[in-house]
This record gives C-alpha cells, structure tokens and sequence, in this order.
C-alpha cells in the first residue's frame, strides 16, 4: 500500500515537471469541472451564430418535453430541466456498481444580446433541444457627414 501510495504521489510531481503531462492534468480538470464531473447536471450544448441568428443544439436526453422551461429576458436564455427520481428495484442481489443518472432540477443560462423573443422557435426530437433565435434588426444608421 505504502508503495502504491509513493508511485502515486511520484507520478502527480512527474506530471507537474513536465509541461505536456501539466497541460493534459490542467485541462482535463477543466473539462471536468466544466462538465459538471460527469454527473449530467450540465446541459451540454453547440451554438452556432450567424449574421441573422443563433442555432443552439441542447442535449437532454430522458428529459420529458413538458419538464423544459425556457425563458428569454435581457439578452439571457435560460433553460431549465427536471428530471424526476428513479429507482432500479430489480436488482435485489446488490449487483449495481455504477449509478451516474442524475436526478432533480438543472439549468443553464447563455448570454445571446439582441434576440427577438416573439421569433424563438423550439423543437425537442429524440433527446436534443434544438433552438433558433432569430436576431432583432440592425437599427438603420446614417452616415453623418462632418463639415
């Protein structure tokens, strides 16, 4: 045990001396941090712009339609989930060695300045959240001229 535990504290120091390992270590707890450890509760997503407006991919899988909320207020969209609990009764021999389904209550919020709520469209098919938010008009502007 003794051992295994310096092989273990020997190999972290060896990842901190050299860069490329570090880099590894560094963003891989990035990665674990930014997706919630691996524990669902982060809604994962794509979002694409273009001049006239967002496309966002959301994933929620085993999330009922009726159990999404989305709102749009002050260039922010909000999305929340609720995923009900669940219960694996059928296994009375204790033989279940990994539970990762998350349960409860998840949301996001993105920031998506001059969106025309009015024109949102939603579409929920086979897991994925798929949104468009089309952009407000440019406001016309007029070219001034200095005398």
């Amino acid at each position: 045990m003794a051992n295994e535990m310096m092989n273990w504290h020997n190999d972290l120091f060896d990842r901190f001396n050299d860069l490329t390992k570090m880099d590894d270590l560094v963003n891989g707890l990035g990665r674990s941090f930014l997706n919630g450890s691996n524990n669902g509760s982060v809604l994962k997503t794509d979002i694409k712009e273009n001049d006239d407006q967002y496309e966002m991919h959301v994933d929620v899988p085993g999330i009922k339609k009726d159990d999404i909320a989305l709102k749009y207020r002050d260039g922010t969209l909000s999305i929340a989930v609720k995923r009900d609990s669940f219960s694996d009764d059928s296994d009375h021999d204790g033989n279940v060695i990994a539970s990762e389904r998350a349960t409860g209550r998840f949301g996001r919020q993105y920031s998506l300045p001059d969106v025309d709520a009015a024109k949102i469209e939603a579409h929920y098919d086979n897991g994925v959240l798929k949104l468009t938010l089309p952009k407000k008009a440019a406001a016309d502007t007029q070219h001034i001229e200095i005398q």
